[in-house]
């Protein structure tokens, strides 16, 4: 595997910073921090990369996040928020964006304003794991 730079988050001067800021704001909004980590592992899972537990985590169903359909330990909210970070994730063109229905489903248990954080923490990950995959950064552990 060919040497590449780091992580470009800490080689472009002043990247980082607006980056968690963004990621402090989406956890304002009321979403709970258990649906935020589950589509963290989810989409991360979607894009080839593979979290490590250092211990066992808090929230028992992490491990189970991509039995999310079938898992019956999932709530309703959770698996309308975990839909949505699949098809935003899987969308290649707008074409391929993620349906009405699944917008319908989701707004049946978020506000605008979560949505909107949804979407935005969404599109977050994938950047983030994207910069990574595209870098070579060894896969992530859970923190």
């Amino acid at each position: 595997m060919a040497q590449r730079m780091g992580n470009p988050s800490l080689v472009v001067p002043g990247a980082l910073q607006p980056l968690l800021d963004l990621s402090e704001v989406i956890g304002k909004v009321g979403v709970p921090q258990s649906t935020l980590d589950f589509i963290r592992l989810r989409v991360a899972g979607l894009n080839g990369r593979v979290y490590t537990f250092p211990t066992e985590p808090a929230d028992k169903r992490l491990p189970l996040v991509d039995a999310w359909r079938t898992e019956p330990s999932f709530t309703d909210a959770e698996r309308a928020a975990l839909e949505l970070a699949e098809a935003v994730t899987l969308q290649t063109d707008a074409q391929n964006a993620p349906s009405d229905e699944v917008w319908a489903n989701s707004s049946k248990h978020y506000t605008d304003v979560q949505l909107g954080a949804l979407v935005m923490h969404i599109s977050l990950v994938n950047f983030w794991n994207r910069v990574n995959v595209a870098t070579h950064q060894d896969d992530a552990v859970w923190r």
